[in-house]
């Protein structure tokens, strides 16, 4: 990035901060750092927010208020619990005479929730929330390439287009804060549904005794490829589910997605499905486990790990 195009978010933006630096707040960050606009830094496990290497670790969430806060954190629980209290960014926005701050919230969460709590962040506070939640991965996060959509004021993610554009190669508004939720919603029907319908073949070719990783090959060559195949495929030839996205996270997408088809009156069988099964993987214990981790759930043995 140019030193006048850093110069610009700069200008537009006055100071960001990111919270949050788990799996894909990490990259997101780095890739901030690494375009060399400043960043303020906070996790709530402080080691994980200096082992970025680069930007001002703040040692609580007041610390870190900034005109524009990317918080990168599972649920909306966890992002409402950072405004509250001494500590919190209501108080660190004050002290800093921040008075329009601006609150991303890259997490995947309740459309329905996220608006409201959009709306009570305006009326009560003056703070504008856009709710970006992002597709793509780790791996995408790393490249720079995720998709993010974005719902809130268009005038405020016009402003923000440029600090997207440094982690998403796609960034899209759809409508008022809420929207981006519902598009994220779309991508999760997709996104479970593939990762069941791979595991299932990954059973099949293992319970017939076919080699996993040319079973692969075929699929990658076909109509059968995927991003999920590309990114994911390895994991069930290895048989390694640890880390990644968990199986309790894509469990609570696809509740926010049964929440959305209720209110929309429509019958989803296919996320209904797919919802049962990782509600199995999840009782018996594998829900921290990647989402992969549903060919355990498949092959009759979650929870047992070392017999596979």
């Amino acid at each position: 990035m140019t030193e006048t195009a850093v110069t610009d978010i700069q200008n537009e933006l006055k100071s960001i901060a990111l919270l949050g630096t788990g799996p894909m707040g990490a990259p997101i960050a780095r890739n901030i750092l690494a375009a060399g606009v400043p960043l303020t830094l906070w996790n709530r496990t402080a080691e994980k927010a200096r082992a970025i290497g680069g930007g001002r670790v703040a040692g609580t969430p007041a610390e870190a208020a900034a005109g524009v806060v990317l918080t990168v954190l599972p649920d909306l629980p966890q992002v409402a619990s950072l405004l509250p209290g001494e500590d919190g960014l209501l108080a660190g926005w004050k002290a800093a005479g921040i008075e329009e701050p601006v609150l991303v919230i890259h997490g995947t969460v309740s459309p329905v929730a996220v608006a409201r709590f959009a709306e009570d962040c305006k009326n009560l506070h003056g703070v504008t929330v856009v709710d970006a939640p992002l597709s793509g991965g780790t791996i995408g996060a790393e490249e720079g390439r995720l998709s993010t959509m974005a719902g809130g004021p268009r005038d405020t993610v016009r402003r923000l287009l440029p600090l997207f554009g440094l982690y998403s190669s796609t960034v899209v508004w759809f409508g008022e804060a809420g929207a981006g939720s519902t598009v994220k919603a779309c991508n999760q029907i997709v996104v479970s549904a593939t990762v069941t319908a791979l595991a299932e073949a990954m059973a099949v070719a293992t319970a017939t005794g076919l080699d996993p990783e040319k079973v692969q090959s075929i699929l990658a060559g076909g109509l059968a490829n995927s991003e999920v195949l590309r990114q994911k495929g390895q994991r069930w030839i290895d048989q390694d589910f640890e880390g990644g996205g968990s199986a309790k996270n894509q469990l609570k997408d696809l509740n926010f997605i049964a929440e959305i088809a209720k209110d929309a009156g429509l019958e989803l069988p296919l996320s209904a499905s797919v919802r049962g099964a990782f509600e199995l993987m999840v009782d018996a214990g594998d829900g921290d486990l990647d989402h992969t981790g549903i060919y355990r759930t498949i092959l009759g043995e979650p929870g047992h790990a070392s017999r596979l």
